[in-house]
């Protein structure tokens, strides 16, 4: 064996030894990185150039500004205003309850942008409503944390931003475009799987529509949802970019929280941002270590060898495509998504490129793959976390979400095979 492969397995053996002894993956990441460097002889010093080097960007400025404006407008009072929303939209129906979770976090996904964010944020309020309407505890919690992935699709997203800035230059605002298709596909596949299991163990009805009801709802929701027209409009109109339409949205935000919907006072907002830096300094730590990993994994020429690897297996580009979300799939059960982002992409993004998938619409399959990743075992935040809120064993929340699982998988292959459904929004506006 070369030196070469020796340093890929030290770098890529002791890293996934690290992530099965479940430590922290900016810990494993940069201690596979460090143990790589002391094989090869290479200065310790690479470590902080790559660490500076990673972060330095203005593109990556947005995410700690989105983030923000997401907890801001999560802790602002606006969940009850968009289940309401939502409840007019689709409360009506059978199974109404389920229907007003899934389009609520279509609503509040595209402004908090966080899967996370959504399930805490609209589950704490909704599995209780439900179950207390006659809902069984464990549908309603798989509703919830399934639904709460269209967050990750629905813009501004800051891990589209991530995505966008490690694949080297892809335009965010088109990025962001592409996300409203998949993320409403995702949204009505959820919808039809929870009405045919609604009719099946007979759950209720809400009340009857209303466009009175409607308009209302919207005239109180409408400072809430213009906060992802600022930002999407002004990106994609050129106006401004991504990082400061962020810097725009935050200011915005912090107005309608304490101003308009009052639900934020000035102690509330110090508190709000002392969260937020707790959650910036874990993002920001592994997009610095993940660079020094990622550039040992280019000097180490781990991209090239991986392409010619998978497509040595077949050159069908059907079979890649599958192998492809099979591999970000893997990844996401245990791994975190934004390493996964920060780690794979430079690696699969070229063997998606050969079989003639977009990079914008390859990123899309990224977030959605690792959007699955958060809601299976062992390592899935976000199954964690409805499970906690909805009080449910996670094991009978696994089961009960097993019938979503098959249809985010179906909405998953829409994406990969039919390039329409990403790219048909960023086309039309190009």
């Amino acid at each position: 064996m070369n030196p070469e492969s020796i340093a890929i397995l030290i770098l890529l053996g002791s890293f996934f030894v690290m992530v099965f002894l479940r430590f922290p993956i900016a810990y494993a990441v940069a201690l596979s990185s460090v143990l790589t460097l002391m094989y090869q002889g290479l200065p310790l010093t690479t470590i902080g150039q790559q660490m500076v080097k990673g972060i330095s960007s203005f593109s990556l400025m947005a995410v700690p500004f989105f983030i923000t404006m997401g907890v801001l407008m999560g802790a602002g009072g606006i969940s009850d205003k968009l289940i309401a929303l939502a409840n007019a939209f689709v409360g009506w129906m059978r199974g109404g309850m389920a229907m007003v979770n899934i389009v609520a976090s279509y609503f509040f996904g595209g402004i908090s942008g966080s899967a996370a964010a959504d399930t805490a944020s609209l589950g704490s309020i909704l599995i209780p409503m439900m179950v207390d309407q006659g809902y069984d505890d464990d549908f309603s919690t798989a509703v919830t944390i399934t639904s709460s992935c269209e967050g990750l699709l629905v813009p501004p997203s800051h891990n589209m931003v991530i995505y966008a800035t490690t694949a080297g230059g892809i335009s965010v605002g088109s990025l962001f475009l592409a996300g409203y298709v998949p993320g409403a596909l995702l949204a009505i596949t959820l919808m039809i799987g929870s009405y045919i299991i609604s009719v099946k163990r007979k759950y209720p009805k809400g009340d009857k529509f209303s466009v009175i009801n409607l308009i209302k709802q919207f005239s109180i929701s409408f400072w809430a949802l213009a906060a992802v027209l600022i930002v999407v409009v002004g990106v994609v109109g050129g106006v401004f970019t991504a990082t400061e339409s962020a810097a725009i949205a935050v200011i915005y935000s912090l107005i309608v929280s304490v101003f308009i919907y009052k639900g934020l006072d000035w102690k509330g907002v110090w508190n709000v941002l002392e969260g937020c830096i707790e959650t910036l300094s874990i993002v920001l730590i592994l997009i610095s270590t993940s660079s020094i990993f990622g550039y040992l994994l280019t000097r180490l020429h781990v991209p090239t060898k991986a392409a010619s690897a998978i497509i040595n297996i077949t050159d069908n580009p059907i079979l890649l495509a599958l192998l492809l979300n099979l591999i970000l799939l893997v990844l996401g059960c245990i791994m975190d998504m934004a390493p996964i982002i920060l780690i794979a992409t430079p690696i699969l993004l070229p063997i998606a490129t050969s079989i003639g998938l977009h990079p914008i619409q390859f990123g899309i399959m990224v977030i959605l793959n690792c959007g699955i990743g958060l809601l299976t075992p062992p390592v899935g935040a976000v199954l964690f976390i409805g499970s906690a809120v909805g009080k449910v064993p996670m094991e009978r929340v696994v089961k009960a979400t097993l019938p979503f699982y098959i249809l985010m998988i179906i909405t998953l292959l829409l994406v990969t095979f039919i390039p329409q459904v990403s790219m048909w929004l960023p086309n039309l506006f190009a």
